[in-house]
């Protein structure tokens, strides 16, 4: 294979141009590297941290079945199948009782 020819020991314009572009990638995809290990470590932790706890059991009124089950820092809820939301503290404690009414037609 021939090598590009050389002119009083420099590339040619093209070729330098090249080697340049291929440089700034370099650069660029070990900036992006660097970037996103760091994003990850620092964004570890709070993703290791361990969840809330929640109660043993729930003390549901009589015939209610729940349908969904959500939580937030000091309450969780309990959505039932027969449209009421059911807000308990962390410690399994009844706080409120939500009824939420059926949609009405247009």
């Amino acid at each position: 294979m021939q090598q590009a020819p050389e002119r009083d020991g420099q590339l040619p314009p093209s070729l330098r141009f090249l080697r340049a572009l291929v440089f700034i990638l370099t650069l660029t995809t070990i900036g992006g590297v660097i970037t996103v290990v760091a994003v990850i470590v620092t964004r570890m932790p709070a993703a290791l941290k361990a969840p809330p706890s929640l109660p043993a059991e729930l003390a549901l009124p009589e015939g209610a079945r729940p349908a969904a089950f959500t939580q937030a820092a000091d309450w969780l809820a309990v959505v039932t199948d027969d449209s009421r939301i059911l807000i308990f503290n962390r410690d399994g404690s009844f706080r409120q009782e939500l009824h939420v009414s059926p949609p009405t037609g247009n």
